[in-house]
């Protein structure tokens, strides 16, 4: 899918051809929609097909016709009715006087700009639409990681009643989508302080602000990452040793148990053999069969005692 769009005095046009300062956006084009704007503005097709491989790293490539900026975005995927945080590639492209931007998927870096609630948004003006671009980017990094927070509070509430699975595969969810996050986020940092050298990023006055902003937010999404990946690695192996605990206690209560009643077994055990039972205490006793069991009770309870004295069953 390809989109056309202008700035026109306060208000974003979508336009059918495109035109002079206008922006491009293309969502999983196909092969047509690809060779159509690679012909249009002279750019080989690998360079709009960058974004479309998943696992593309950032990078940019300057070049004397174009520039591509490349940059890993967070995205939201559905697994089983559950929300599983990853990164997909999104490419910016310069090239003549457009921003192309490519993407694999719909995505919520470029919605605000889409639908024209961003403010101060203009397609002409391409160093702060870039800026703005990778503001809001690691703006949104910063509220998914919120969101992982919240989540890990929330499992952890249920793992102290319940040390399923379930909770701690989602863990390992949260866990996976903070290494997806980290990863890309170190990764734009590169990117980043590089494009900020360059004459690209013109330094205006009034998009001083912006770039700092960009600057300090993607700082603090990778401290953010780090932080909540640490405490979720360390939770994971705490509640890993709980539950291997838990095990051990319930191995250790059972094995105290087969012994408690391997005592009556012996005792019955050697009433039931084929022997002359004249040998065999209480055996021509009326009441013998009930004198028996009496002892075997008897024994098992002053063992279960000893153990309960050694605190065996905590």
């Amino acid at each position: 899918m390809i989109d056309f769009y202008l700035s026109e005095s306060e208000h974003l046009q979508k336009l059918d051809i495109p035109a002079a300062g206008c922006w491009i956006n293309m969502v999983a084009p196909d092969d047509t929609e690809v060779q159509k704007i690679s012909k249009r503005f002279a750019l080989d097709t690998d360079i709009i097909r960058a974004a479309l491989d998943l696992d593309e790293r950032s990078r940019i490539d300057i070049d004397e016709d174009y520039t591509m900026i490349l940059v890993n975005i967070p995205s939201v995927e559905d697994d089983r009715e559950r929300e599983l945080y990853s990164t997909i590639p999104l490419s910016i492209i310069i090239v003549d006087d457009v921003i192309i931007t490519v993407c694999s998927e719909e995505t919520a870096v470029l919605k605000p700009f889409k639908e024209g609630m961003k403010r101060d948004f203009r397609t002409q003006m391409k160093s702060r639409f870039i800026l703005q671009i990778l503001h809001r980017m690691s703006a949104l990094f910063l509220a998914y990681l919120h969101v992982i927070d919240k989540k890990s509070d929330q499992v952890e509430e249920k793992l102290q009643k319940s040390t399923k699975n379930k909770e701690l595969i989602e863990l390992l969810k949260l866990e996976k989508s903070l290494v997806y996050f980290t990863t890309a986020l170190r990764s734009n940092e590169g990117v980043m302080k590089k494009l900020f050298r360059t004459e690209l990023i013109r330094k205006y006055p009034e998009d001083a602000d912006l770039l700092e902003d960009v600057l300090v937010e993607n700082e603090q999404a990778i401290e953010m990452a780090t932080i909540y990946s640490g405490i979720l690695s360390g939770l994971m192996d705490a509640y890993a040793s709980v539950i291997s605990n838990n095990l051990n206690i319930v191995m250790k209560a059972l094995a105290v148990l087969t012994l408690i009643l391997s005592i009556p077994t012996m005792v019955f055990s050697a009433y039931g053999m084929n022997v002359n039972g004249s040998g065999m205490p209480f055996a021509a006793e009326s009441y013998g069969f009930w004198i028996i069991i009496g002892i075997s009770v008897a024994l098992s309870i002053v063992v279960a005692f000893i153990f309960a004295n050694k605190k065996t069953f905590k």
